[in-house]
């Protein structure tokens, strides 16, 4: 049995960043964003689903999904993140403990975003937080997607707070810009999981 780690943080926190460095030390990932999409490439009835749903003015000109927008409509209202969520998620989870089920290393890091708010933080061995002041969020999401000042707080609002996150995660990772201290961070924590996914193993095996 794999320990998992699960990685999370806000938007814009740098997640994806932080986790391809772990990939570079050899540490299998696992994104759920990533699943996510693939879920609804592969499956064509998701997608005809989500465009019944929005109308196909949630495609993009080529015929696939507007993420962007999509991204905008389920932050804006809860009842649209509850329908998505309700549509997708069985589906993600199934391919989730899947792939995480095939890992033949020692720990694998499981990449979820919104880990707190739909209460999946029970289902990892450890949580690594990438932590990031507001500030920098609303200016990297404005800057990423071109959205207004409100949009970009309306989003950050809809999310878990940076200080349930903090309540709850194991590990910190500050992600406001100093590369040195995170890489530092990295090295330090990949020891430490190695040492954990050991003991871990000797309890379950």
């Amino acid at each position: 049995m794999t320990y998992i780690v699960a990685l999370t943080g806000g938007i814009c926190s740098g997640k994806s960043t932080i986790a391809n460095i772990f990939a570079g030390l050899g540490v299998p990932l696992v994104d759920a964003d990533i699943i996510a999409r693939q879920v609804i490439q592969s499956d064509a009835s998701i997608l005809n689903k989500i465009i019944a749903h929005y109308g196909h003015s949630i495609l993009l000109s080529n015929g696939s999904l507007n993420r962007k927008k999509l991204r905008q409509k389920i932050f804006s209202k809860q009842r649209e993140r509850t329908w998505l969520n309700s549509l997708l998620h069985p589906l993600i989870r199934r391919e989730t403990k899947l792939r995480i089920s095939l890992v033949k290393k020692s720990y694998v890091l499981w990449i979820v975003p919104l880990l707190f708010e739909n209460s999946l933080h029970n289902k990892a061995n450890r949580i690594l937080l990438i932590d990031v002041i507001p500030e920098i969020q609303l200016t990297r999401v404005i800057a990423r997607d071109g959205i207004t000042y409100e949009q970009a707080e309306q989003i950050l609002a809809s999310q878990a707070s940076r200080e349930q996150r903090l309540i709850y995660s194991n590990d910190v990772i500050i992600n406001n810009g100093e590369l040195t201290t995170i890489n530092e961070s990295i090295t330090f924590l990949h020891k430490l999981y190695l040492k954990l996914a050991i003991i871990f193993q000797q309890k379950t095996n």
